[in-house]
């Protein structure tokens, strides 16, 4: 099977742009590949991203319970079948965003997502997740008065607490987490992804 690459960090740290960074250059060295993104990628993926994004009033398990069913539906119908067939995924965020997002930052039961999660991707888990790191005072200061979503104008305390999150996660798998300073120059942080996923391709 093909590789399976996920970006993850806070809101404004950059993983968007890499993610893309990666896709273009997979493309230009004529490596197939697809990108996509969470909540996302399906229909009824793009659904709950909208309507999340118009600032829906949602309980923390409720939260959960969408960003899982959008997952579902993207392992099962896109990245399943693309890695299968030989393409590579890169992914913009996945199941570690719903450990610090919905566990560390909403405080929900770590031992319940970690089920949820299992049951979503049924199991599926990344060849390599890429952490742009940022602090969390840039990480409001990024985002300014960019308030797009509910997490967008959370206060520093929960970014604070996604970050700590992404660090644990890390450090507990690092073979396969890759950390980046997410305060590095754009093209230095796409040449260090570039480094570290050559050897999987």
């Amino acid at each position: 099977m093909a590789p399976f690459i996920v970006f993850e960090g806070c809101d404004g740290s950059g993983k968007s742009t890499q993610a893309k960074a990666l896709f273009r250059r997979l493309q230009r060295e004529g490596c197939p590949s697809l990108l996509t993104h969470e909540p996302g990628g399906t229909p009824l993926g793009e659904s709950i991203r909208r309507r999340l994004k118009a600032g829906w009033d949602v309980s923390p398990l409720s939260e959960l319970f969408l960003f899982s069913a959008a997952r579902a539906q993207l392992v099962q119908s896109v990245v399943v079948p693309a890695i299968r067939n030989g393409i590579t995924v890169v992914c913009d965020r996945y199941t570690a965003s719903t450990v610090a997002y919905q566990g560390y930052g909403r405080g929900l039961d770590l031992a319940m997502i970690g089920q949820v999660n299992r049951a979503a991707t049924d199991g599926l888990s990344p060849d390599l997740i890429v952490l742009l790191d940022l602090p969390s005072e840039l990480t409001v200061d990024r985002k300014g008065k960019n308030v797009r979503d509910v997490f967008d104008g959370a206060p520093l305390e929960f970014h604070g607490k996604v970050r700590e999150a992404y660090l644990y996660q890390a450090s507990q798998d690092p073979g396969r987490w890759l950390v980046l300073d997410a305060t590095k120059p754009r093209r230095e942080l796409t040449l260090e992804v570039w480094n570290k996923v050559q050897p999987l391709l």
